[in-house]
């Protein structure tokens, strides 16, 4: 096959890939976690991307094959954990969640890596861990009632595992 042949293939496979339809929304804020000043900022800079409703969508979530992993990581994210539906969780959940981010946060897993690769800004130093650490720890769970909300498919799946 010729080399001119085979970049038009090549090309218009990239066309095509950019006609898979993705979903980029930030849905409105049901009852977002409430945090320090100093916290909300780590959390602004770190982790509203994939876990809020605040995404920023850079350009290259527009862009396919990208755009699949991009738009992947935060719908994900968002069914971990959304503190833009903070509330939604019932105190248990919010308590499970806390423990998770501290979890996270201590072992390094959290901002992932491929993340940093292109938000440099979203490292957390070590002063930023033992914020976020404290923070989590003392927080207490806003919802004080025993009645659980319906879980996601998500969280049923994972509570199956981790018990």
């Amino acid at each position: 096959m010729k080399r001119s042949r085979m970049v038009g293939i090549a090309a218009g496979v990239l066309v095509a890939m950019q006609l898979v339809p993705l979903s980029r929304t930030n849905p409105p804020v049901e009852g977002a976690l409430a945090a320090p000043p100093e916290v909300q900022a780590i959390l602004d800079r770190s982790c509203m991307d994939c876990h809020s409703h605040a995404t920023r969508w850079p350009w290259y979530a527009w862009a396919a094959p990208v755009s699949w992993l991009v738009v992947y990581d935060v719908h994900h994210g968002r069914d971990h954990v959304n503190f833009s539906r903070w509330s939604s969780y019932s105190a248990k959940q919010q308590r499970h969640k806390l423990d998770e981010m501290v979890e996270m946060v201590e072992d390094g897993e959290m901002p992932l890596t491929p993340y940093l690769w292109l938000h440099r800004e979203a490292e957390l130093s070590q002063a930023d861990r033992e914020l976020l650490v404290s923070f989590a720890e003392t927080r207490t769970p806003v919802r004080e009632s025993d009645e659980e909300p319906a879980a996601s498919p998500h969280e049923d799946h994972e509570h199956q595992h981790q018990h």
